[in-house]
């Protein structure tokens, strides 16, 4: 189906009839990939070969140089197609551009060779920065992940991580850590696969989005060269602004915004071939389902262009609180779009054997992802209230 309602010119270079057809076959393997739980392999061998890996890689290292808004609608498709995919690739694009950044504290080396490698090979990064107790490292606190600095000038690491995206198929991610000295400080550390002692621990058994491999992790004396250390900063000084990470909310509502559209375009076609004996007609013809659609139809086009606005915001250098409102306005239209379809179609939208069910599981996954929205309504309400202040109004 068509989304052209909003859509505007932005070529994302990539050989449009590869990735169209990379994109269909992904989505006939999203039920076998969900079923599974498992990193999806045959879905990134699928899209190498479009280059849609180094999308956001510059030119001057062999990707294509396309920034957000080309990585949003490419991101807002995949997810379309399997959000599972779609969360993986866009932690690959959130990381490049943050590589990019001017303001990137990472060895220029380190980084170009982590973009080289993406354009080259194919290769995918992200961090495992979450742990268990202490929740996103948005929310402040100290790592429990510990880096020693022995004799030799290089690192060890030990402790677990939890949600680790996509891990089975990374070549590289980065690991924070609270440094063991007498004034701790937290530090980054880029990993690729050849490092010892670490190993995946199979944790990822969730509702939905079951094929993002959002698995934990165990570092045992981790072994990491002085070399890979990152970036280090004071956890008492005042937060550093984390280039790129203005993207993460964008990318990841184009995500859910791609759950949404699926929902749609499968709900219409089955509207089209259902035709109840008692109706002689297909339900589309139905006036009381047009109204619903069109209320779907209202909130997709609704969501996407909140997104877009946030991304010329971006695009334009603003500081804008559109960031995290377009992740909760498209995570919140994902689970009601899912929910109203559902309720539309009653025991086969339930059935496994259709997609719907799975789309909703993967919507309600939406909530859990930073920004959460009671952080960003919050924000919202105190930015508000801030305005109205009768100083202000004076």
């Amino acid at each position: 189906m068509s989304t052209a309602i909003i859509d505007v010119a932005t070529p994302h270079g990539l050989d449009e009839a590869a990735f169209a057809a990379a994109l269909a076959r992904i989505a006939e393997l999203a039920p076998e990939h969900d079923a599974a739980g498992r990193f999806p392999a045959a879905a990134f061998e699928l899209l190498r070969p479009t280059g849609v890996l180094a999308l956001t890689v510059p030119v001057e290292l062999g990707g294509l140089g396309r920034g957000i808004a080309e990585a949003v609608e490419v991101i807002e498709r995949v997810g379309a197609a399997d959000p599972s995919v779609g969360l993986i690739l866009q932690w690959n694009y959130v990381n490049h551009l943050a590589l990019r950044h001017p303001d990137n504290p990472w060895p220029r080396e380190l980084a170009e060779r982590v973009l080289r490698s993406a354009a080259t090979d194919g290769t995918l990064i992200n961090g495992v920065n979450v742990e268990r107790e202490l929740g996103s490292l948005s929310r402040g606190g100290l790592p429990a992940t510990t880096a020693t600095r022995l004799p030799s000038g290089d690192w060890r690491i030990d402790g677990e991580k939890a949600y680790a995206t996509g891990i089975s198929g990374l070549s590289w991610f980065t690991v924070t850590a609270t440094t063991a000295e007498p004034e701790p400080k937290i530090a980054t550390f880029l990993l690729d696969r050849s490092a010892p002692d670490w190993e995946v621990l199979p944790t990822w058994n969730h509702l939905g989005l079951r094929a993002s491999d959002t698995q934990s992790v165990l570092f045992s004396g981790t072994v990491v060269p002085h070399a890979r250390l990152v970036d280090v900063r004071d956890p008492k000084g005042k937060p550093l602004p984390r280039p790129g990470r203005q993207a993460l909310p964008l990318l990841l509502a184009a995500n859910y915004n791609g759950v949404a559209i699926a929902t749609r375009d499968w709900l219409v076609r089955y509207l089209h071939t259902r035709v109840p004996t008692a109706l002689g007609a297909p339900l589309a013809t139905v006036p009381r389902f047009h109204d619903r659609v069109g209320e779907i139809e209202a909130a997709i086009q609704t969501s996407r262009a909140l997104l877009r606005q946030g991304v010329a915001a971006l695009v334009a250098g603003k500081q804008s609180p559109l960031f995290g409102l377009a992740k909760h306005v498209a995570t919140a239209t994902a689970i009601r779009v899912t929910e109203s379809a559902l309720d539309l179609t009653g025991n086969p939208g339930l059935d496994r054997k259709n997609p719907l069910e799975r789309h909703h599981r993967d919507a309600m996954v939406g909530r859990i992802h930073t920004p959460q929205s009671d952080a960003v309504l919050a924000q919202l309400g105190r930015d508000a209230i801030a305005l109205g202040r009768p100083e202000e109004l004076s």
